[in-house]
């Protein structure tokens, strides 16, 4: 027998077998036919395989979109990772903001009270961002990565034995449909031989197949301690973020909570107090919120005549050229008015330092 002899014969099996299958499924359908049921056994594997094939399919993708909403970017991820290649790296949300915050701080100048504010939110925002990667990177190894895992590696795996055991079931029960047709003698006697081998095969998938599904117990314990490290990694994220956000919270209490203008013109309407989120919104209630009419009228007497008072400074400032002095919060220094100076602002001297202080950052003392 040739090469080819032998690829027709076995077509003709495997399309004489398709058509048993095909049939007998048909027959089944219209009711004109018995079906061999699984045992309850097998059957409640079964369908706890599709439960924890359904609920891990959407619990990975609904990850996916908390750790990167933006769907471009996650189909962009997608196809570099079926290109086998690395993505290019992209400032996150909170790194781009943060970007923001410090080009518009350095450009309002570093000096004023809103600049050297935005740089330092705009550090915080960069700070989270890094975490932010962090936690993506932390969450995609060891959580999403074995999620992944099961549903195209274990569960195809599972599927492929399914489909088979399946087949065996209507290669089984056909042989049964022919047996009780079969009228010879000696038909009968091969339609028996026929069902006992397909016995035999159905009961071995059958049993593979258990033994597969058996090890869904285990997936769920792996899985478990997968969502333990996921849980830890947020848990450290949000610990940070937390941390990071209060680290800022005590930088900007030593701002006070109205500015001076930018062009140190002087504003004759008061600038309101924001409030800031909930869960600063006790620590942000101690900050004064002082108008510029309040602050400069305890000043009057001092710029109307030419004698110093000692003061203390209510907040941290950084001075924005040389002819400005920098100053710490709670020290006391000297003040006094030169003819000419705007009305803002006051002359200081703190030892053989001196240069332009801003009023609002200062309380007279008696």
């Amino acid at each position: 027998m040739n090469i080819m002899d032998f690829n027709v014969k076995k077509f003709a099996a495997d399309a004489g077998t398709f058509l048993s299958r095909a049939v007998q499924f048909t027959e089944e359908k219209l009711g004109q036919a018995e079906k061999t049921e699984l045992d309850a056994h097998l059957e409640n594997l079964l369908s706890k395989a599709e439960c924890t094939k359904l609920w891990t399919e959407k619990i990975m993708k609904q990850t996916e979109v908390l750790l990167q909403p933006n769907p471009n970017a996650r189909i962009e991820e997608f196809v570099y990772e079926k290109l086998d290649r690395k993505a290019p790296s992209r400032m996150n949300n909170p790194e781009l903001l943060g970007q923001y915050m410090i080009d518009a701080g350095n450009e309002f100048g570093p000096g004023t009270a809103y600049g050297n504010a935005l740089i330092k939110c705009g550090e915080t925002q960069k700070r989270i961002g890094t975490a932010d990667r962090e936690l993506i990177q932390t969450s995609a190894i060891n959580f999403l990565t074995p999620l992944r895992n099961f549903i195209e590696g274990d569960y195809k795996t599972i599927t492929k034995e399914r489909k088979l055991l399946q087949n065996k079931r209507l290669d089984l029960d056909a042989a049964k449909t022919r047996l009780k047709k079969a009228k010879v003698a000696e038909a009968r006697a091969a339609s028996e031989q026929e069902v006992r081998i397909t016995q035999s095969e159905f009961d071995r998938q059958a049993e593979i197949t258990r033994l597969l599904l058996e090890g869904i117990s285990s997936t769920h314990a792996h899985h478990l301690r997968c969502l333990t490290d996921f849980v830890e990694a947020q848990m450290t994220y949000y610990a940070q973020c937390y941390q990071y956000m209060l680290d800022l919270q005590k930088q900007l209490g030593s701002f006070p909570s109205t500015f001076r203008s930018n062009n140190n013109q002087s504003s004759s309407t008061p600038v309101p107090s924001v409030s800031a989120s909930s869960v600063l919104a006790s620590a942000s209630a101690s900050l004064p919120s002082v108008s510029n009419s309040v602050v400069t009228s305890g000043f009057s007497e001092l710029k109307a005549s030419s004698g110093s008072r000692k003061a203390r400074v209510l907040y941290d400032y950084d001075a924005a050229n040389s002819s400005e002095l920098s100053l710490l919060a709670d020290e006391v220094i000297t003040v006094y008015s030169v003819p000419g100076m705007d009305s803002d602002w006051l002359m200081g001297e703190r030892g053989n330092q001196k240069g332009k202080v801003p009023i609002t950052y200062l309380e007279l003392l008696n």
